[in-house]
C-alpha cells in the first residue's frame, strides 16, 4: 500500500487536508427550497477523526454528499468552497469527482445490504472498484480483494472472497464495505452511521476496526453518527449539527465533558451515562427538529431551547449567534449561542444537578 504513503507526504504535517468554507447545500422542491446545509464551515487534519453529530435532518449526510459530488446537481444549488489537498470540489467536474472517488477519497454507507449487489460476490465487487482506478488486471483485483478482506478481520479470505452479501452476516458485510472502500487506500473516509443497525458488540469492533487502519494509513475520517456514545469512542474533534448549521465544535473531551450549546447539552442529557449512577432519569429534548423550508429566525434551537427565555429581549428568536469560543474554553471550542459564560455556568450547572436529583 505504497500509494498512501506517497501521496501523504506532500502535505505538510498538520495542515488541514480537507477545508470546507461557508458550505451551502440548498434543494429546490415543489414547496420551495430546503436550506440543508447552510453556512458550514470546519477543518480536518491527516490522521485525525471528525465526528459529525446530530439529529436526522440536521445536515450530516447532506454535507458529506456534497463533498463527494453525489448530490443531485440538477436541483441542488452548493455556494462555499470545499477544498480537498487544495483541490476546489465544489466546481470540479464529474470526470474530476469519478477519479477522486474511490481513489482519494471514499464513503462507507450505512446500511451494507443494500450498498451491495446481490448478483455479484463480495470479492468481485471489491475487485472492480480496485480495477477501475488502478487498471488492475482480474487476477491482480482478486488478488487484491482478498488481501483487503483479510486486512478487515474475515476470516478464510481466499474462500469468503467468492460468497455472495446474502452469506456474510451484518457485521461481515460491514467489513466487507469498509474493505472496498479502502481498496484504493483513499485519504479521506467518510463513514455515514456505519455501526447503527449492528449490535454493541460488533459496533466495538468496526470502530475498532477503523482506528486501526487509520493509524497504518494516516488516513482522515469523517464519522456522521446521532449517537454521541459512539462519539466519544472514535473521534478527536467533535462538530455538533443542528438545522443545517454547526451549533458547537470542539476537541472530544471539551465537548462532551463541557458543552457549550443547550442543544448538546440536551443530546447528552437523552442519553445514559456509562460512568454515572445507573438511576439518572435521561431527558429527552422537548418539540422536534425544524422545517428547512421554513427554519426559525435567529438561533435555529431557540423555539426548543429551556435557556432562550434567560436570555432576554427575544435575541434568540430575532439575531442568528456568531460561533464564537468561550471564556475559560480554548479557542478551538467554540459554540453558536446567546448566553453568556456566566448564564451557562449557572444555568447549565443546575441542569446538570436535576438529572442527578
Amino acid at each position: 500500500m505504497s500509494t498512501h504513503t506517497q501521496v501523504s507526504t506532500h502535505t505538510q504535517a498538520g495542515a488541514a487536508f480537507l477545508s470546507v468554507r461557508d458550505l451551502k447545500v440548498h434543494f429546490s422542491t415543489e414547496d420551495g427550497v430546503v436550506r440543508a446545509v447552510d453556512g458550514l464551515s470546519f477543518e480536518l487534519e491527516r490522521g485525525r477523526t471528525l465526528g459529525i453529530v446530530g439529529e436526522s435532518g440536521s445536515g450530516k449526510s447532506v454535507t458529506n454528499l456534497a463533498i463527494l459530488g453525489l448530490h443531485d446537481r440538477g436541483r441542488t444549488a452548493l455556494d462555499g468552497e470545499v477544498l480537498l489537498d487544495g483541490k476546489e470540489l465544489l466546481t470540479a467536474t464529474e470526470r474530476e469527482l469519478e477519479r477522486l472517488r474511490g481513489n482519494k477519497m471514499s464513503m462507507i454507507f450505512q446500511d451494507a445490504l443494500a450498498s451491495l449487489s446481490p448478483y455479484h460476490t463480495v470479492g468481485a465487487q471489491i475487485g472492480e472498484t480496485y480495477r477501475k482506478h488502478t487498471g488492475a488486471s482480474r487476477r491482480e483485483a482478486r488478488a487484491r480483494a482478498v488481501e483487503m478482506l483479510r486486512r478487515v478481520g474475515i476470516p478464510q479470505p481466499d474462500v469468503r472472497v467468492d460468497d455472495y452479501p446474502h452469506q456474510f452476516s451484518g457485521g461481515m458485510r460491514q467489513r466487507a464495505m469498509i474493505a472496498m472502500a479502502l481498496v484504493c487506500d483513499p485519504e479521506l473516509l467518510i463513514a455515514d452511521e456505519p455501526t447503527t443497525a449492528l449490535d454493541v458488540t460488533v459496533q466495538a469492533q468496526i470502530m475498532d476496526l477503523l482506528r486501526d487502519l487509520q493509524q497504518e494509513f494516516g488516513t482522515a475520517i469523517i464519522f456522521i453518527t446521532h449517537d454521541l456514545g459512539v462519539i466519544s469512542r472514535i473521534a478527536d474533534d467533535v462538530l455538533v449539527m443542528y438545522g443545517g448549521r454547526c451549533v458547537e465544535k470542539g476537541g472530544r473531551a471539551e465537548v462532551l465533558r463541557a458543552p457549550l450549546h443547550p442543544y448538546t447539552l440536551g443530546l447528552l442529557g437523552s442519553m445514559p451515562s456509562l460512568d454515572g449512577p445507573v438511576d439518572v432519569p435521561l431527558s429527552p429534548i422537548p418539540g422536534t427538529p425544524p422545517s428547512l423550508l421554513t427554519p426559525p429566525q435567529g438561533c435555529r434551537f431557540h423555539p426548543r431551547c429551556a435557556f432562550a427565555e434567560k436570555v432576554g429581549g427575544g435575541l434568540c428568536g430575532s439575531n442568528r449567534p456568531l460561533l464564537e469560543p468561550s471564556e475559560g474554553h480554548s479557542e478551538r471550542h467554540a459554540a453558536a449561542c446567546h448566553l453568556t459564560p456566566e448564564q451557562r455556568r449557572e444555568y447549565f450547572a443546575d441542569y446538570a444537578a436535576a438529572r442527578v436529583n
